[in-house]
């Protein structure tokens, strides 16, 4: 197979790339205009084969009115004069973006007098496409954003890019080498580097493309990314600072290093995996597959004759730079050896027998354990308390070098491994290898397997910073808030246990680090780094160059800078100060620092938040923000991890468009896997996606993930709650159209609403729809985004689309003089709640709610926004909440649902007929609120006519009944003879569920200490409560004897006639 090549286009040939691409996207958005034009057409056709009349009215209907006009990029939509059929997400969610960004709806003003609120946005990688986890991400911060805008908030929400400095430079290597076979020490660190922006500058920014694309409200206008010069200057002048205050220092100490990209790493780029026993693993370089999980025990001969000491290691290789044998002190087997020594066999070190009760465990293998210091972390802190010499064995790059003995001198690390055990054989040494459990380091990256070496590097001193940002957690006036607050426990662990962070990394891309060192004319070691009090850091090399002669008066010398980048967290953990122009004192510094909240995934709460904090508080001289919300980590319905190789990754822009299975599967191709790999992953796409992914929309996307948060530690994606929700947008739209047509051409909704006098339903909208307003505001400010995604879809849903909207359907369709006169307020009442709706929704669901707020008629004599979002959020009127008409409407709601379980027990050619009803009330009350409300509860249950009876009236025969509450049963009346049989198991059924409610209830209120230690309120709602069911449970015995006497009558009668 070939290597494909791609070269870097020139900017004529990438825009005429770009024009045609955007050809592409208006030929398929007016190939799906058509197809839909084509299936209002098949609609009509279908419709007007009922009667004539409708047949001439679909022909005279014109198709094209139910079509979008084209819209010129960046100009306000153009919509088509009659609402579409259907809710299709490609034509909504078209034009509205170019236009909000274009009017600068996301820009925010540093000079304005509104409260400032702000989001940086977590710089995703330069590298990266939009995946699930960026898309919860924007969901969650676009959703908070947006409701802040709306709440008359001055919001800024800053986009960015980060350099990501292994990650881009693996991904570069790897495309030199495919193209042109050099690797970047071919080309010289000049050379790649200019190549690295070659390709930064093609490929980089993808993913803020495709944020625009799931509608996230950024502020474009300060975009920014990491090593642009702004942020450049701002990781320079920290690092400086922080050197001049003593908490930056070089040292000589272990790190986390790749052989592969010959460099250290951070802690997060490792991953660990546990090995239960021996385990041969492919490791990169290597043919042969390297053996882990095994303990192999060798014997150290001890000097003058004494006998031999044995240990035991799962690194043989690194045998080759111990330096000293550790025992326990009160170990009585090695007392007589304290302070002797053994001879190394390759190259006759003296190796010190040192006691060490802090490290050894005389209980384990033989008690005598190996000392490495510049090759294992435990050995580190030995050698440091014993004064042990620390000598590496490892060139950068993973070989053995000249310190490893002549023998072994150039091989790799884990050949060498095999050649050790052999010469141990050789020399009689060896004593055996058995299973051992061990947590293998393995790069991220590279899949390389993590080699501990002793590298100089620079430091933060993170001590004090870190109880700082320690007590601005967990102190009593804690200036940040973590949600959810159990992970203020993982804060405190993570900053308590602190250790100084190594910031050098061995690349050539990212942020060079400001220190040059000084080589003298009469160094007598000419190795640069040799003297550590020859560095000098300075924010560029002229001043380098001033602070040198200072330093070394009088003398000759040369600088050169240090080789090494920065760790990328560094400049990371700088990004909410460096957005907004830090260290400069700028308008956007002063007026939007610190910021209001950092929303991003728990799995960085240490390795970002934490070094922000510590980082923000030191130089900014705040926190960066005042809270910090964690979301969960996306896995999938299975509650597996996605990986490329289970297939089960998911591409949030093929849920908004929708993917064929074939497309799934044509993506893994287009990957790396094997072929045993693919063949796993397509498997797991058949069973996951078997007629792959359907057109979804970003509004229906954004919806499910920002509903998912409930789940605080994992979520479990279940595509088709996605899938659920853009069937709802499909309700939603319907909702809208039929309102649209009931309000009619003409409708201008009035200035000033007057509530008095209003239909008991539409008090009863207006009340509920306040609580969803408060429900929604409360839990929007306390970040739990779920149960406001909740308040909000069970309005719309249940109250306004299942209740209202049918209750006033009579109010149209009817002649009835009483209706007629309801019916203007109840289109008055039916705008207010569509406008409200539509922007209690808009933060969630931007796409959908603009384009059908702005279909709605403008009220008189009031100036319209130009969006919905820069309306303002709803907010509660007090004199809408009503909590008699509520009450009154949930018994009207308990009525109708039962009146339904009773018809869905009817013979399905049955259910949709009308039948008569009767509502058996055991006080005036319940009978006086039944009577008033017949209308909604006739319509609603779709019934032909309502009786209600008295506690002393018997119910009709020939009925079929439920038990309401202990105050009412409802009768519906069946054709033919009742099936009394099946009546009765109904009630004996309902009436056993009754008495066990009523059992359990008796058993806790009957128990020990239940008097003494039970609230009165409590023990009064319990006492109720059961009286309640005791009431319910006579009405069913009720229900059951009418039933026995109905039966004996008609069987008596039938013995007369």
């Amino acid at each position: 197979m070939q290597p494909t090549v791609s070269t870097v286009e020139d900017p004529e040939k990438k825009k005429k790339k770009e024009e045609k691409a955007k050809e592409k996207e208006l030929k398929k958005l007016k190939a799906a205009q058509k197809a839909e034009a084509a299936k209002m057409k098949a609609q009509q056709g279908t419709k007007g084969s009922k009667k004539k009349n409708t047949k001439r009215e679909a022909a005279e209907e014109n198709a094209t009115d139910y079509i979008d006009p084209h819209t010129p990029s960046g100009e306000k939509k153009q919509l088509s004069s009659q609402m579409a059929k259907q809710y299709n997400p490609v034509a909504v969610e078209n034009s509205w973006y170019q236009w909000w960004e274009k009017s600068n709806f996301f820009v925010a003003d540093s000079s304005s007098s509104k409260p400032p609120f702000v989001i940086v946005l977590p710089p995703p990688n330069v590298t990266g496409a939009l995946h699930i986890g960026h898309a919860l991400t924007a969901a969650i911060q676009d959703t908070i954003i947006r409701w802040r805008r709306m709440s008359g908030y001055n919001t800024l929400w800053v986009p960015g890019m980060d350099h990501a400095g292994i990650a881009t430079q693996v991904v570069v290597e790897k495309k030199i080498m495919r193209e042109k076979q050099l690797t970047r020490h071919d080309l010289g660190r000049e050379n790649f580097v200019s190549e690295v922006w070659n390709w930064k500058n093609q490929h980089g920014g993808t993913i803020l493309k495709q944020l625009r694309r799931l509608g996230a409200s950024l502020d474009w206008s300060r975009e920014c990314f990491t090593m642009d010069e702004k942020r450049s200057r701002a990781v320079t002048e920290a690092f400086v600072r922080l050197h001049e205050e003593g908490l930056i220092y070089r040292d000589l100490r272990l790190v986390n290093w790749d052989c592969v990209l010959r460099t250290a790493i951070s802690d997060i780029e490792v991953e660990y995996l546990d090995i239960k026993e021996r385990t041969l693993l492919k490791v990169p370089g290597y043919k042969k597959l390297v053996e882990f999980g095994v303990l192999t025990s060798f014997a150290y001969p001890l000097e003058g004759g004494l006998g031999e000491i044995v240990v035991a290691t799962t690194r043989v290789e690194t045998m080759l730079g111990d330096t000293a044998i550790a025992v326990h002190p009160e170990d009585p087997r090695y007392k007589h050896l304290h302070g002797k020594f053994a001879i190394h066999p390759f190259n006759d070190r003296k190796l010190r027998i040192v006691c060490d009760a802090i490290l050894v465990d005389p209980k384990f293998g033989t008690g005598a354990v190996k000392i490495t210091p510049a090759h294992d972390p435990n050995d580190f802190e030995v050698g440091k308390r014993h004064n042990l010499e620390f000598i590496n064995i490892f060139t950068d790059d993973g070989m053995i070098n000249s310190n490893g003995g002549s023998a072994f001198i150039g091989m790799p690390r884990f050949e060498a491994r095999e050649a050790l055990t052999k010469a141990l054989e050789e020399k009689g040494l060896y004593r055996g290898a058995k299973n051992n459990e061990m947590r293998l380091g393995i790069c991220s990256r590279t899949n390389d397997i993590i080699e501990p070496l002793i590298k100089p590097q620079w430091y933060v001193n993170c001590k004090d910073m870190a109880k700082e940002a320690l007590d601005a957690v967990m102190c009593e006036e804690r200036k940040i808030e973590i949600i959810p607050c159990q992970y203020a426990a993982e804060w405190r662990r993570w900053l308590e246990n602190i250790r100084d962070w190594c910031i050098s990394r061995q690349l050539w891309w990212g942020h060079r680090i400001p220190a040059w060192y000084a080589s003298l004319e009469d160094d007598q070691l000419t190795e640069v780094g040799a003297y550590s009090d020859h560095w000098v850091v300075a924010r560029n090399e002229e001043e380098a160059h001033i602070r040198a002669k200072q330093l070394f008066a009088g003398k000759k010398f040369q600088l050169s800078q240090d080789p090494d980048v920065l760790d990328t967290w560094f400049s990371s953990g700088l990004f909410p100060l460096s957005v907004l122009g830090w260290p400069d004192e700028t308008e956007d510094f002063r007026a939007f620092y610190p910021t209001a909240v950092l929303e991003t995934g728990h799995d960085i709460l240490f390795f970002w938040v934490a070094r922000m904090v510590m980082l923000g508080s030191k130089l900014g001289g705040d926190v960066p923000f005042r809270k910090v919300y964690l979301h969960p980590m996306i896995r999938d319905a299975h509650g597996r991890k996605m990986s490329k190789s289970l297939g089960n990754v998911i591409d949030p822009l093929e849920v908004i468009t929708g993917i064929s299975l074939d497309g799934l599967h044509k993506r893994l191709e287009e990957g790396n896997l094997d072929l045993s790999e693919l063949q796993v992953a397509k498997e797991g796409q058949r069973k996951d996606f078997p007629d792959g992914i359907p057109e979804c929309g970003a509004d229906a996307l954004r919806f499910a993930l920002v509903s998912y948060t409930a789940q605080s530690d994992k979520i479990n994606l279940d595509i088709q709650r996605v899938v659920g929700y853009r069937q709802w947008c499909n309700k939603l739209w319907n909702a809208v159209r039929f309102a649209m047509s009931k309000l009619g051409d003409d409708y201008i909704p009035p200035s000033n609403f007057v509530y008095e006098g209003l239909p008991f339903s539409c008090q009863w909208i207006l009340s509920v729809l306040n609580k969803a307003i408060a429900k929604t505001v409360k839990s929007l400010d306390s970040y739990e985004f779920s149960d406001a995604a909740t308040a909000v879809f069970s309005w719309w849903q249940f109250q306004l689309c299942d209740i209202f909207i049918e209750v006033i359907k009579p109010y149209f369709y009817s002649n009835d003089p009483t209706l007629i006169s309801a019916r203007t307020s109840a289109q008055d009442t039916l705008w207010l709640c569509l406008d409200n709706g539509l922007r209690l929704l808009h933060p969630f669901m931007p796409f959908v709610t603009e384009e059908l707020w702005q279909r709605l008629p403008s009220p008189r004599d009031s100036a319209r926004k130009e969006s919905i979002m820069i309306c303002e959020y709803p907010t509660v009127i007090e004199h809408w909440t009503n909590e008699k008409v509520e009450n009154e409407m949930n018994l009207v709601e308990s009525v109708v649902k039962s009146y339904r379980s009773l018809r869905a027990e009817l013979p399905a050619n049955e259910r949709n007929e009308r039948r008569s009803a009767f509502a058996h009330c055991q006080t005036d009350e319940v009978a006086e609120t039944i009577k008033v409300h017949e209308s909604e509860i006739s319509t609603l249950a779709a019934l032909s006519s309502l009786q209600v009876l008295r506690q002393n009236d018997d119910p009709p025969a020939g009925c079929s009944v439920s038990i309401v509450n202990e105050n009412l049963s409802v009768y519906l009346k069946l054709q033919g003879n009742i099936n009394v049989e099946a009546e009765l198991e109904k009630l004996k059924k309902k009436m056993e569920e009754i008495q066990k409610q009523c059992d359990n209830l008796n058993k806790m209120m009957g128990a020990s200490g239940y008097q003494q230690n039970a609230p009165r309120h409590v023990r009064e709602e319990d006492q109720a409560r059961l009286e309640m069911l005791m009431q319910q449970l006579s009405l069913c015995e009720d229900a059951t004897q009418r039933l026995g006497k109905a039966t004996d009558a008609s069987e008596n009668g039938g013995n007369g006639n």
